[in-house]
């Protein structure tokens, strides 16, 4: 669930990276399960990432460059992988709503692991790993007992590439694709929240029920449900 404050919270920039393989029967994706002691978001499978550091930024002080270079370092540091600048595929920009306890500008990339490396979490802040199919994933996320703790931008994502039968498929779909930017606007409902996005009619009075285009994501407790509808 996403902690709320009424004090307004720095936004600090981020990125992650989605890292995508061509498994046995077909494209899988690499989740990693925060530790449950750690204090932000805790026990939620996750994309490796993490904050932009200052030793991130180049000389120039480009925003973009330091995301690149911090998404590189945080998929060594949490999976123990060695990736690339020219293997990130720059795939969306998610900002978390105002009223989150803690704020993020997060830079998401597609990146294929096509070679041998092997997945080595820091038994730290990462607790596990697993390569799985996101039509896998989402379907474990709907469970009702022992749902896949996802975070909607996570959750989001992982709907994109289950329309992609390989990586190549992904790369050229995704990565020929408008980059979204994400800028949620939440909103309290009964049974849980409601993040709207931009195209939902809705989006600039928060009004639920504004009739008009639907981008919306509810979460009710651990469960999410993604629609999208002109």
């Amino acid at each position: 669930m996403i902690e709320t404050s009424d004090k307004p919270e720095p936004v600090y920039p981020s990125a992650t990276v989605v890292l995508v393989r061509d498994g046995d029967a077909g494209l899988e994706v690499l989740l990693v399960q925060r530790a449950n002691a750690v204090k932000h978001m805790g026990g939620m499978w996750v994309f490796p990432g993490g904050k932009v550091e200052e030793a991130d930024y180049p000389e120039s002080r480009d925003a973009y460059v330091a995301a690149v270079n911090a998404a590189i370092r945080e998929t060594q540091e949490e999976a123990g992988l060695r990736v690339s600048p020219d293997q990130l595929v720059f795939l969306s920009h998610w900002t978390t709503p105002e009223g989150a306890k803690r704020r993020f500008a997060t830079w998401f990339f597609l990146t294929l692991l096509e070679d041998d490396q092997e997945v080595q979490v820091d038994g730290g802040e990462i607790f596990d790993h697993r390569w799985v199919a996101p039509a896998q994933a989402l379907q474990e996320s709907q469970d009702e007992e022992h749902p896949l703790r996802l975070m909607p931008p996570t959750f989001v994502s992982i709907r994109e590439l289950a329309t992609c039968a390989d990586c190549a498929d992904a790369r050229q779909r995704l990565g020929d694709a408008e980059v979204c930017y994400f800028e949620p606007r939440m909103v309290f409902r009964d049974e849980g929240l409601c993040f709207l996005y931009a195209g939902d009619a809705g989006y600039d009075t928060e009004d639920l029920e504004t009739p008009g285009p639907r981008h919306r994501l509810y979460m009710n407790d651990d469960r999410l449900d993604y629609i999208r509808e002109t």
